[in-house]
């Protein structure tokens, strides 16, 4: 809490470089609703952090020595103690293999290293309350490439995944993938964006995905959105 009583968001900042380090936190220490609790130069020593510290929010570096932010990402997605826990994976590149596997192994969303201040505190916020960084057009490239190019993308080994699925989830799945809100899933099958919400709930916890980004790439993974224009 903060000396008014406004909860602070809780963030470790993993990345080998420290300078890169300095400059998120000096970003984030001037914000009243956020804190950096703790710091990684590797994946190891950052799921480490995680597990003692317990923040709301990780930003996490895919290229780093020894154990990479990838798997750290994947450990921290599938330790049951820790599913509280949101990734936001940090990246140079706009299109990045690793960015795709890492949203695979669990993380919510990623963002360019090259961010801006108001940018970073509002992705930051939207993760910490529960939702996917996906959004951004340039994530939607991302996956659009990888399931293309990955050799999962469509194959029938995948598509079984859907039959717990009914009809309708189906549709809605297609339409979380195609990028598409609550609301406008509403507004595109005739229905609340409460009842559009349920069904998306209930899709996640069929397809036991962490959250909407995981559905986002199972829906291209299994074939049912195609990568396109």
């Amino acid at each position: 809490m903060t000396g008014g009583g406004v909860r602070r968001i809780r963030v470790v900042l993993a990345d080998d470089q420290p300078v890169v380090r300095a400059g998120f936190r000096a970003l984030l220490d001037l914000t009243d609703d956020l804190a950096v609790v703790a710091e990684a130069a590797d994946g190891d020593r950052a799921v480490e952090a995680v597990r003692t510290t317990r923040p709301d929010v990780v930003l996490m570096d895919i290229r780093m020595p020894g154990t990479d932010g990838l798997e750290a990402t994947r450990r921290i997605a599938a330790d049951p103690d820790l599913t509280g826990v949101r990734v936001l994976v940090l990246t140079t590149y706009e299109v990045d293999e690793y960015v795709f596997r890492a949203l695979r192994a669990g993380a919510a969303g990623f963002l360019l290293k090259d961010i801006d201040a108001p940018e970073l505190r509002a992705a930051i916020r939207t993760v910490a309350a529960g939702h996917s960084l996906l959004a951004a057009s340039v994530t939607r490239r991302v996956i659009e490439e990888f399931a293309r190019l990955g050799p999962t993308g469509g194959t029938a080994p995948e598509e079984h995944r859907l039959a717990v699925l009914t009809d309708r989830e189906r549709e809605v799945l297609a339409l979380v993938g195609a990028g598409l809100t609550n609301q406008e899933i509403g507004t595109r099958l005739l229905m609340s964006p409460l009842t559009a919400k349920t069904h998306v709930s209930r899709t996640m916890t069929k397809l036991a995905a962490r959250d909407r980004a995981q559905l986002v790439v199972l829906a291209y993974e299994t074939g049912l959105v195609r990568p396109g224009p």
